[in-house]
């Protein structure tokens, strides 16, 4: 036996007991505790926040049924500290419990823990100590002013970032402090010569007229007694900064203003405050000369201001700011995890391109920006400029990245090594072109770091196809580079914009990988936000292609619905009912719009713009075949239907069950109307095209009798092409869902196992190291697709990474009990990988599957978390010929339900681990 499968049952023996291998029983316990999906957040405003946790047990068949929740002033629990004690309450809840006390706080820690009683009456241990602190609760809370250095930003060039500055002393000892910070710009913000925190490209990007936000830092330890100072630096970054196309820049102001709130509570209890006000000072003669997402960054480190930020400084010739009156009527606290470092790499080569040009190849298509260490003559000047590819002569390619120079010029002032990292911009690139480096480019002159919205890293999938890992990797890379506060569509060129329909087809995928719990409440609200009057939702958001306060813009079938499909699939994955509810005003009132333009026909023309986005287009010159086009109406209609039906079971969740009712007419009237319009009774779809079959599969749009011919017109066309998809954006990501759910898994393994042209496979043996934007952004001739729109970081076809773990390893959610309190482990396996294993961390714990084929022999070995339940199916098993934990499955113990079909074994379980050994 394999040494997985020796291990896997090595644990299972001490799990079944319950015991350590020494034979000290081992106690229920509760970790990872989180509030609003956070650990240990400073500054939400969330007025009833919600606590989660995670039980943990080497018991099967685990589950919750009481807890009891501690919340106090102080991390000690004393009775006088005690703000709110649930006392124990009968439930098996565990993820996203209400508190229930008093009225908190503005600006107040709170201090919580919890215990918890299983099925046997058995109590847990407290959990170890967890916090949530509130932020300014109320627009009174605010006492600093919005300040603004000189620098009227005309549109067309970027100028200097500013740097601000204010002294102050203390007299007392300090018990606590908090800094509130937001910026109309990106701002860093130093205490005493440090910087604070480590986020990135702060307060980041939402619709800032309505949304935006600030940040609390505990500056506590870097306060010291007497003479204190605190600094800023201000960058135009989103707010000012050149970005978009086709409307006046800068988009949302010409002025770039600070907010900076410091409150101190002095250990004999009394408080002050140091603001920002008009008594700060700002110069904008510091040694960035430019900064910008689009275009990189020019520093002059000859013009460094040694300890600007400190509290000797001599500030005299710096300009009195501005006071400004912006208000505080949208300000928002923490709702998502900030954009941050998260990891380095070093150049995997350094070389000279035919052209003469040092390039190096950081071995990884990455977002981010390059850390410089240099040493040589003051005055000399290096440039670095990045780029994603090499074009067929082996030079740097750049012309993909349009109007985007995203380029570095880095200036010594010579002496010492220098060290440099870039302020407010990041690139998206692999290989770096090097200019005017002084001596040898080594590799440890250059590092690589990787920057992206501090998301958990949850799901892992691999298997036995090296391609298919690779592709894996280039899934897990494309959202690393375009989360970054926002679901980009791409990282490097002119627009880095928050495309819907982007997000809408890769949410779910992006759920396995990562916990985008917190990254999409934050980014859904923005949805609402720039939703139109109309209930219309512009193609990207925030919408900074219409004019800032435009009552009219853009909106495409599949783009738009992401307000309704996403908050459904975060509320199915995550089980946040809270979300669901404030996102449905936003559902319904697209819905409505869709409704307004179909009318009476319920048939939503002109509701396309981009159709089946780059679907798939025959080479020029090639033997006669047919594209992949869809007809734009059939599109829309469909996805009309769905967000229908998707409303329509939001109401229900939402016990609204007057709209559930009205919805879910409205989608069998839909349905009507497009078998009317585009289904013959032979199953036979307009366009004919695999999308046009996909879409009205997968959202139920064919009557009963058409859907086996529909599903045979979809294989023929598939055969038809050699096993070749020929999908866009919008058919793609159901694609091998509605051949493995008729019948046809098989043939969905036959295309994602495709290598040549259209295929998830074909990018990954031209040497991709994320997904790609079109199919063949890189031609088999080496030339390139349009350099206008050809992104090589672009996440969207990345999608196929949901029938990944859902299919091939089998982790299925739930949709009556979301966020896996209940799920569905059934693998569907084919001959041609010897093995496959995926796993995910849910809200109540680590999902995991494996299955590997030796001979006749299958063996599936699976992890439920404690406090869920499972169905686990065996494919192919006949119940006489089943082990499980080295027994065989009839005398096995443990299973609420065994049921034996032709199509193999169905078990009900509980938590735990289970490793079953089927002989076929």
């Amino acid at each position: 036996m394999l040494k997985w499968l020796a291990g896997a049952l090595g644990a299972l023996l001490v799990a079944t007991a319950g015991t350590t291998a020494t034979g000290q029983e081992v106690s229920l316990q509760t970790a990872h505790l989180r509030c609003e999906h956070l650990e240990n957040p400073l500054g939400i405003d969330v007025r009833i926040p919600r606590l989660s946790w995670k039980l943990e047990s080497q018991k099967r068949n685990t589950l919750q049924t009481g807890y009891q929740i501690q919340v106090a002033s102080k991390a000690d629990f004393a009775p006088k500290n005690l703000i709110w004690d649930s006392g124990k309450t009968a439930s098996s809840q565990s993820v996203l419990v209400e508190y229930g006390g008093p009225e908190l706080l503005s600006g107040k820690r709170y201090h919580w823990r919890v215990r918890v009683w299983d099925e046997t009456g058995a109590a847990s241990l407290w959990s170890a100590p967890a916090f949530w602190e509130m932020g300014l609760l109320h627009e009174s809370a605010w006492k600093a002013q919005w300040i603004e250095p000189d620098g009227v930003s005309d549109g067309k060039t970027s100028l200097p970032p500013s740097m601000l500055r204010k002294a102050f002393s203390l007299k007392k000892k300090v018990a606590s402090a908090r800094l509130y910070v937001t910026a109309h710009g990106v701002y860093q913000i130093w205490i005493n010569g440090q910087r604070v925190g480590e986020d990135c490209l702060t307060p980041g990007w939402t619709v800032y007229p309505k949304r935006l936000q600030y940040q609390t830092y505990d500056v506590t330890g870097r306060l010291q007694p007497g003479a204190n100072a605190m600094g800023a630096i201000l960058g135009d970054g989103w707010y000012r900064g050149q970005f978009g196309w086709g409307v006046e820049k800068p988009f949302y102001g010409k002025k770039l203003a600070l907010l900076c709130q410091l409150h101190i509570r002095y250990a004999d209890g009394s408080e002050t405050w140091t603001l920002s006000d008009g008594s700060w000072k700002a110069t904008a003669a510091g040694p960035i000369r430019m900064s910008d997402i689009y275009h990189g960054e020019t520093y002059d480190a000859r013009m460094e201001i040694p300890a600007w930020a400190s509290p000797a400084f001599d500030d005299v010739p710096w300009k009195h700011v501005a006071v400004a009156n912006y208000g505080y009527q949208n300000l928002v606290g923490l709702e998502s995890v900030p954009v941050r470092r998260i990891q380095e790499l070093q150049p995997v080569r350094i070389f000279r391109t035919p052209d003469h040009t040092l390039v190096a190849d950081m071995g990884q298509n990455m977002v981010g920006w390059v850390r410089l260490r240099v040493q040589g003559p003051a005055g000399a000047h290096i440039r670095l400029r990045h780029a994603e590819v090499l074009d067929k002569s082996g030079n740097l390619y750049t012309d993909n990245l349009r109007g985007a120079k995203q380029e570095i010029n880095y200036t010594l002032r010579g002496g010492a090594e220098e060290v440099y990292e870039p302020h407010f911009a990041f690139m998206g690139f692999r290989y770096v072109a090097v200019d005017g480096y002084p001596g040898e480019l080594k590799p440890e002159h250059l590092t690589g770091v990787v920057v992206h919205s501090a998301m958990t890293p949850t799901g892992a999938f691999e298997c036995s196809h090296p391609l298919i890992n690779q592709l894996q990797h280039n899934i897990q890379w494309g959202q690393k580079g375009n989360f970054v506060d926002v679901p980009t569509d791409c990282p490097q060129r002119d627009e880095r914009l928050g495309w819907t329909g982007d997000a809408q087809v890769f949410s779910r995928t992006a759920a396995f990988n990562m916990d985008v719990a917190a990254f999409f409440t934050k980014w859904l609200k923005d949805v609402a936000a720039d939703q139109k009057p109309d209930g219309s939702i512009p193609f990207v958001i925030p919408d900074v292609l219409n004019p800032l306060g435009s009552t009219a813009g853009g909106v495409s079938a599949g783009w738009g619905d992401v307000g309704v499909i996403i908050p459904w699939d975060m509320y199915q994955l995550y089980g946040d009912k809270r979300l669901l509810e404030t996102q449905y005003p936003s559902m319904k009132a697209y819905l409505e719009y869709i409704r307004s333009k179909s009318g009476d026909s319920h048939i939503w023309k002109g509701g396309s713009v981009f159709g089946d986005w780059l679907f798939y287009h025959p080479p020029v010159n090639s033997h006669p075949e047919p594209d992949g086009y869809t007809n734009h109406d059939l599109i829309s209609t469909a996805f009309f239907a769905y967000s229908a039906h998707l409303v329509s079971e939001a109401a229900n969740v939402l016990g609204k069950t007057d709209d559930a009712k009205r919805y879910a007419e409205l989608y069998q009237k839909i349905r009507n109307a497009f078998i009317r319009e585009y289904v013959t009774p032979g199953g036979r779809v307009a366009s004919d095209s695999q999308t046009s079959y996909v879409l009205a599969l997968a959202f139920g749009l064919l009557p009963e009798e058409a859907r086996e011919g529909a599903v045979q017109h979809l294989v023929s066309d598939i055969n038809s092409r050699k096993k070749h998809l020929s999908t866009g954006f919008l058919g793609t990501p159901f694609l091998c869902f509605v051949l493995s759910n008729h019948g046809h898994t098989q043939l969905a393994y036959d295309l994602l196992l495709q290598e040549s042209y259209p295929s998830w496979l074909y990018p990954v043996k031209m040497g991709a190291t994320t997904i790609w934007e079109r199919w063949d952004g890189l031609r088999p001739d080496s030339t390139f697709q349009n350099a206008g729109m050809n992104s090589f970081n672009h996440y969207a076809y990345g999608a196929i990474g949901d029938w990944m773990y859902r299919v091939v390893a089998g982790i299925e959610a739930d949709p009556a009990k979301p966020g896996y309190q209940h799920f569905f482990l059934r693998p569907q396996p084919d001959d041609r990988l010897s093995y496959a294993s995926a796993s995910t961390e849910s809200p109540y714990g680590r999902i995991a599957s494996r299955w590997e084929r030796q001979g006749n022999q299958m063996t599936f070995a699976f992890e439920a978390p404690a406090n869920t339940s499972v169905t686990i199916h065996l494919p192919g098993a006949a119940l006489a010929r089943v082990m499980e934990s080295g027994k065989p499955l009839t005398q096995a113990a443990g299973f609420r339900a065994i049921k034996e079909t032709a199509e193999g074994v169905t078990l009900e379980a509980g938590s735990g681990k289970y490793v079953f050994v089927c002989n076929l």
